[in-house]
């Protein structure tokens, strides 16, 4: 489905309250209540929760829903056969403690993939039917999705595109993506993507909680990710009859598929605090040392997925983006560091400042849990040396981090069959050098 993205309009603001109605079927909304004797136009009511009914009201997230048909028209579901490196079956592959870098993954440029055939999973730990646990994905397509949707009901997906937009309709309305910007789909939310030619891109997925803003705590009020930044789509539907449109559902880690004879997104109004949204990482606002020292990279946390454990996150979506340096005898780049967390990377763009040179767009990197990584000989030398003045970092780069408290277990598609693993990893470690002097 072709879709002209310079006319999509959005309503700004990070989980906010919002009420928006498809301009061609204006007071289509009820007034006052949420589940009229007769709605508007003949329509049906529908809620979609995204919290218990009597969560918190701080958490409680939930929209209503006012669509042509209810969602519950559909076939049973049954297995679906595609997408057979997409899965959460973390004992397949024995552990491996070892640094790991993924040269970038090929995409598809013969035959027909779709954004949902196009799914590989890389890593990942816990369990979808326990609600705890994440996913780190990467999708490998080519073409768009005809005729098909997909829903998420273990999760949500976080979706991060390096190579090619993405047009995307949701119940909600439509979505258009590029790269150096992200979109997050909920839990539930049926969606269908769209592209034009090789596209690849990273997904994180979390089981437990939905994605919120950081605390900024000391910071203040404002400052990283703005909430006003985030775009919601407004409402948009189509009224489309087919001989037949299939839903593949993810559930319980493993695809499904129902067929119906209609579009899903039929929604012509909506209401609620629950709902997709995008962000361009290019809006978010730096904070860095102005003194001395590297902060810790949670100062460039632009989501988190919390855990029941304060201030530890299941996932952390951060970012390494276009900065000023200006720290004092200091070393600038990431410091040598093991961490009680596990750190996926990719590159979106451009070259990461401790590894310039293996690390590349469309690729990954794992460091997992207590496993030691730093920057390699050639950024260690040069920082030590350089003379320390007022410096661009990352100009023409936009790098990420899915961080989580996890250890996650890379697939053995991860490990072996996409043969993208580069064995010589650790080399780039090898030619440190002792430099140490009993006395100076």
């Amino acid at each position: 489905m072709a879709l002209d993205y310079k006319v999509m309009k959005y309503l700004t603001g990070f989980g906010s309250h919002f009420a928006t109605e498809d301009p061609r079927c204006p007071d289509t909304l009820p007034v006052g209540q949420n589940s009229p004797q007769k709605c508007a136009r003949g329509l049906y009511a529908e809620q979609l929760s995204g919290s218990a009914f009597t969560a918190p009201r701080t958490e409680n997230t939930r929209s209503w829903l006012y669509r042509i048909r209810p969602s519950v028209v559909h076939t049973p579901f049954t297995r679906y056969n595609g997408a057979p490196h997409f899965h959460d079956n973390w004992s397949e592959q024995p552990p491996d403690p070892n640094q790991m870098r993924w040269n970038p993954f090929d995409v598809p440029l013969t035959g027909t993939v779709d954004f949902v055939d196009g799914f590989h999973t890389i890593c990942g730990a816990g369990d979808a039917r326990g609600r705890h646990g994440v996913a780190v994905h990467v999708y490998l397509c080519n073409a768009p999705m005809v005729n098909r949707a997909f829903y998420n009901s273990d999760g949500d997906f976080l979706i991060v595109p390096q190579q090619g937009s993405l047009d995307i309709v949701t119940e909600f309305g439509r979505i258009h993506v590029e790269p150096n910007e992200i979109v997050v789909i909920q839990q539930g939310m049926r969606f269908s993507v769209s592209v034009t030619g090789p596209t690849r891109g990273y997904i994180l997925e979390v089981y437990d909680n939905h994605f919120r803003l950081p605390d900024l705590g000391p910071i203040g009020a404002n400052g990283l990710a703005n909430p006003r930044d985030f775009k919601t789509p407004v409402a948009w539907f189509e009224d489309r009859e087919v001989d037949s449109f299939k839903i593949i559902s993810k559930f319980q880690g493993a695809l499904f598929v129902a067929t119906q004879k209609h579009s899903p997104f039929d929604v012509v109004a909506w209401h609620g605090n629950y709902a997709p949204y995008k962000y361009s990482l290019a809006d978010f606002m730096v904070i860095n040392s102005v003194s001395f020292d590297h902060c810790d990279p949670s100062i460039f946390t632009v989501l988190t997925c919390p855990s029941s454990k304060p201030g530890t996150a299941i996932a952390d979506f951060v970012i390494f983006p276009p900065r000023w340096s200006v720290q004092e005898h200091t070393f600038r780049p990431p410091y040598y560091h093991r961490n009680c967390m596990s750190e996926f990377m990719g590159l979106i763009f451009g070259s990461y400042e401790a590894k310039e040179g293996g690390f590349r767009p469309g690729g990954a990197s794992l460091h997992s849990m207590m496993t030691p990584h730093g920057p390699d000989k050639n950024c260690f030398e040069g920082a030590s040396n350089a003379k320390l003045q007022p410096q661009r970092v990352a100009d023409g780069t936009q790098s990420f981090m899915f961080e989580s408290s996890l250890s996650m277990a890379v697939t053995k598609w991860g490990a072996e069959t996409c043969q993208k693993l580069d064995a010589k990893y650790y080399e780039c470690w090898q030619a440190l050098e002792k430099h140490f002097k009993i006395s100076d």
